[in-house]
C-alpha cells in the first residue's frame, strides 16, 4: 500500500484492510470488487487485485503463511525486488538488499559526494547498497530500516538537515561543500487531465455506486467531476475505461441497468460497468 503513496494516506486505510483480513486466508476468499472498494482512494488500484492474487497464491503453494525468503517472494503476483527485499528483511530479520528512494539519495551524498540519486535505480547503485549491508542477518535488517528513515527524516531531497545528520562528518557530499545537483532539471509529474486521474475518477464513481452505471452517465460524471472539457477529454476517458476493463478493475454488465430496467431512472439501457464480481 505504501509504494508510491504517502504513509499517513496509507496506515488509516491499513488498520480498516487489517481488521477485515487479517490472514492471507481471509484475503483470498475475497472478492475482487471488494479489495477495490476497500481500497478506497490509494490510488494505483491494481495493486489491490495483486495484493489479493498473492494472498491466493500463498494459500495454495504455501499453506496460507508468507514464505520468508525472496526467491518466493518476488514470485508472488505484484511483489518486485523491492517489496521482497522489504519484506524479507523487516518481516523475517534475513540479510537483504533494501533500496528505496531515501536509501539511494543517502548513499549517493554519503558515499558519492552527489547532491541527488540518478532519476532511475541502475546496477552500480545496487551494488553499491550491497556492499554496505552488514553480514549479519539482524544488524542488517536495522541498517536497511536506518538508512530508510535517514533518508526520510534528516538527508531530504530538497531540506536536508546535515546538522542533525549521525554521517555529517563522513558525508562526501557535506566534505564537497554540499554542491548542487548539477544533473538536468527535475520537473514534478503533472496530475490534472492525466490518465491517472481520470482512471481514478471512474473507479470512484463505480465504487460510490450500488448498481452498474451506464457508459453515457459513467463518463459524463467523471468529465464533470474533474471539470474536463468534453470535446478534449471524451476520447481519453473512453481510453482510460477500456484500460480498466483490460486490468480486471473494472466490468461492463450488458443488458439492463438497475432495479427499473434500461429506461428507468437509473439511466438508459445498453452497455454499463460495475466493480469486479
Amino acid at each position: 500500500m505504501a509504494q508510491q503513496t504517502p504513509v499517513g494516506r496509507v496506515e488509516p486505510v491499513w488498520r480498516e484492510w487489517m481488521e477485515r483480513w487479517p490472514t492471507p486466508a481471509a484475503l483470498a476468499a475475497a472478492t475482487p470488487g471488494d479489495v477495490v472498494r476497500a481500497w478506497g482512494r490509494l490510488g494505483y488500484p491494481r495493486r489491490a487485485l495483486r495484493l489479493r492474487e498473492a494472498a491466493v497464491v500463498v494459500v495454495e503453494r504455501h499453506g496460507g503463511e508468507l514464505p520468508p525468503d525472496e526467491e518466493a517472494l518476488r514470485a508472488l503476483p505484484g511483489v518486485g525486488t523491492y517489496t521482497a527485499a522489504a519484506v524479507a528483511a523487516f518481516a523475517f530479520g534475513r540479510r537483504s538488499v533494501v533500496v528505496d528512494t531515501n536509501v539511494r539519495r543517502v548513499l549517493a551524498r554519503a558515499v558519492e559526494g552527489r547532491a541527488l540519486a540518478s532519476p532511475s535505480l541502475t546496477a552500480a547503485e545496487t551494488r553499491l547498497a550491497a556492499s554496505l549491508v552488514p553480514d549479519d542477518p539482524a544488524t542488517s535488517a536495522v541498517w536497511n530500516v536506518a538508512v530508510m528513515e535517514l533518508g526520510a527524516l534528516v538527508c531530504r531531497a530538497r531540506t536536508p538537515e546535515c546538522g542533525a545528520c549521525p554521517l555529517a562528518d563522513v558525508c562526501a557530499w557535506v566534505a564537497a561543500g554540499s554542491p548542487p545537483d548539477d544533473g538536468p532539471p527535475r520537473r514534478g509529474q503533472a496530475w490534472h487531465g492525466t490518465d491517472r486521474q481520470v482512471r481514478g475518477a471512474l473507479v470512484q464513481v463505480l465504487r460510490e455506486g450500488e448498481h452498474p452505471v451506464p457508459r453515457p452517465l459513467l463518463e459524463d460524471e467523471v468529465l464533470t467531476r474533474l471539470g474536463l472539457d468534453a470535446r478534449q477529454h471524451a476520447a481519453q476517458v473512453e481510453r482510460c475505461l477500456a484500460s480498466l476493463v483490460e486490468d480486471g478493475l473494472v466490468e461492463p454488465v450488458p443488458g439492463p441497468v438497475g432495479p427499473d430496467g434500461p429506461d428507468g431512472p437509473d439511466g438508459p439501457g445498453g452497455e454499463a460497468f460495475r466493480l469486479p464480481a
